[in-house]
């Protein structure tokens, strides 16, 4: 009897927690938005459905085949409820939250890639830069069909990231569908233990500097501040391509200060949703602004949300010329709400705007010029690495492409020089000591290649306007 009792008094206690979990958000959350119309009917009040959940919750404990602990309904009653907004809402419990708190920091045990839902069906938005699914040959637009023989059809995304997470040395087999492809794709992969170095940096050649941002981690601006005072002790910078290619977002506070960073003041980016109080305004201040050279953005469809307000920000405010393919188009902000047995809610909010009103959401940033990924093509090996290279020879080339700053010239083929080539690295120059390396990673790269040729050019157009 007392066993029963308790059982009894444990039920209840998490019915009327439920009940007044929901009736004090609810009630908020209406006073908050105004969002019921005057005319709305009686009889659509929440308090029936609350009445309707806590039915439900007590026929499955009372008639279902098996005993079911209370916590395992009341968590898959809040998936569930989730999970049927959008995409990117969902519920996780303490293990989950725990594991996306230390994503964060840039160390964790997976496979390394950034997965979304788009049309029904797990899609990769991006592979993380040098992780096992990156050497695998995983793509931005991938589907993942199954994840170790079980069908991702049903899995929400916190499902199917638990199902990648594992031991380090462990294997796991994705099958994707790939555009192009006529059957499904068997792809092993060993876990790893995912360290993200969020910026990477060198010196290409005529005192132009890349960066390339891979995540926006909790310390993403601050490493991106020492890479770039180690690049200037090194060269003075007279150009500099940033790399937001397969930046699947992160953070957005760092995504803020990454773009207050290339900007002396102005609106960066602003959020639009229902609760009026929850929008916010982040704006540019001229206080350790970095160099007014000219920059050119490189972006492709697996560059999402934060990388997305980064070159959207740079974009709008003609600092930089954004290079490459349309991103992905995330544009949506989810808030992480924590809860008291150390769960979280993550909910969308609101979407994000570029400073000019564009939104990011399902549209992404399209870029000033369009150049299609690939590798360059040599005429001749034996001549140099770059000798004779013209135009024609880059996958994806264009006839008349335009500038979208105000800093750099438009490109025009017919005033180029006729030796329309890079110049060979200068091997006894310190900044270029792994020669091979810095060839096969961006000479062989035609985007990366014609962002140079940009920044280039307009170097020479600068020398002879001061003529």
């Amino acid at each position: 009897m007392v066993e029963r009792n308790k059982g009894k008094s444990i039920f209840l206690g998490v019915i009327l927690a439920v009940a007044a979990f929901m009736v004090v958000h609810l009630g908020v959350l209406s006073s908050d938005s105004r969002a019921l119309e005057e005319g709305q009917k009686q009889e659509e009040s929440p308090y029936e459905y609350i009445k309707l959940f806590t039915d439900t919750l007590s026929l499955v404990q009372k008639n279902y085949v098996e005993e079911v602990d209370i916590k395992k309904l009341v968590y898959g009653s809040i998936k569930g409820m989730l999970s049927d907004l959008d995409p990117h809402s969902s519920f996780m419990p303490p293990e989950m939250f725990k594991e996306m708190q230390v994503e964060t920091t840039g160390s964790f045990g997976g496979l390394g890639i950034e997965i979304t839902i788009r049309d029904g069906v797990l899609t990769v938005v991006s592979p993380i830069e040098d992780t096992p699914a990156f050497r695998a040959g995983i793509e931005a637009g991938d589907r993942i069909i199954k994840i170790d023989g079980e069908l991702s059809k049903d899995m929400t995304l916190m499902e199917a990231v638990k199902k990648m997470r594992g031991p380090k040395d462990t294997e796991i087999t994705i099958s994707i569908l790939r555009e192009g492809l006529n059957e499904l794709l068997d792809v092993k992969i060993v876990r790893d233990i995912i360290k993200v170095v969020s910026v990477k940096s060198k010196t290409l050649t005529d005192n132009i500097a890349y960066v390339r941002l891979t995540q926006f981690q909790s310390r993403t601006y601050d490493d991106l501040n020492r890479k770039m005072k180690e690049l200037k002790k090194e060269h003075p910078i007279s150009g500099l391509v940033l790399d937001l290619r397969n930046n699947p977002g992160g953070l957005l506070q760092q995504a803020v200060k990454v773009s207050d960073y290339f900007l002396k003041s102005g609106l960066i980016v602003y959020t639009d949703g229902r609760i009026t109080k929850q929008n916010m305004r982040y704006q540019a201040y001229d206080d350790g602004t970095e160099g007014d050279y000219p920059m050119v953005v490189l972006v492709n469809g697996g560059s999402a949300s934060a990388s997305e307000i980064v070159a959207g920000a740079l974009q709008d405010h003609k600092r930089a010329l954004i290079m490459g393919t349309q991103s992905f188009g995330k544009g949506s902000v989810q808030t992480i709400i924590p809860l008291e047995d150390g769960s979280a809610v993550r909910m969308t909010t609101s979407l994000y705007y570029t400073p000019s009103g564009r939104s990011i959401q399902a549209k992404g940033i399209e870029p000033d010029v369009v150049v299609e990924a690939g590798t360059v093509v040599r005429r001749d090996q034996k001549k140099g690495i770059m000798y004779n290279l013209k135009e024609k020879d880059l996958k994806g080339h264009f006839e008349n492409g335009g500038s979208g700053s105000e800093n750099l010239p438009e490109a025009q083929p017919k005033t180029a020089p006729s030796e329309d080539k890079v110049p060979a690295l200068d091997k006894n120059d310190p900044a270029n000591t792994a020669g091979k390396e810095v060839e096969e990673e961006w000479r062989n790269d035609a985007q990366i290649l014609r962002a140079v040729e940009l920044l280039q050019g307009w170097q020479v157009f600068k020398q002879l306007s001061a003529q």
